[in-house]
């Protein structure tokens, strides 16, 4: 595993419903670039870097054979899983927080709660996060 920097003096975008993705994320993807980028996303946010709340493509899209400039081609469906990360965690688009308070929030109001299914539960990788325990638990000794 690469080991990565963070500049703290910059702040990344993030889709909210990534921080879902990213809980369960077990090195599959869309693509390999796509998994690549988002392994090394995942390395990057892991040392807690300062993250943009934000609609439209992130860091991780950047990959994403499905963006379509800065939308997703499903991006009717995104933004509707976006929202809902919001809503539950109690934050807003275009809020600025560390990656771990973030996550930490993901996994207490979102997965914790039991509202994972509801919220992302007809994505198509959904199957791996029914199987997979959530990283945020593992990272907190939940």
């Amino acid at each position: 595993m690469a080991n990565f920097s963070v500049d703290e003096h910059k702040t990344y975008s993030l889709r909210p419903h990534h921080g879902l993705c990213l809980a369960f994320f077990i090195g599959e993807g869309y693509s390999d670039g796509f998994t690549k980028n988002m392994q090394r996303m995942l390395e990057l946010f892991g040392a807690d870097a300062n993250v943009h709340l934000a609609s439209g493509a992130d860091e991780i899209c950047k990959a994403c054979p499905n963006r379509r400039g800065a939308i997703c081609k499903d991006e009717e469906k995104i933004a509707a899983c976006d929202s809902a990360v919001l809503k539950e965690c109690g934050l807003k688009e275009g809020e600025e927080l560390s990656f771990f308070k973030f996550t930490g929030l993901v996994q207490e109001k979102i997965i914790s709660a039991g509202l994972r299914e509801k919220i992302c539960g007809s994505c198509s990788w959904s199957y791996i996060c029914e199987n997979t325990k959530s990283r945020w638990e593992r990272r907190r000794g939940i």
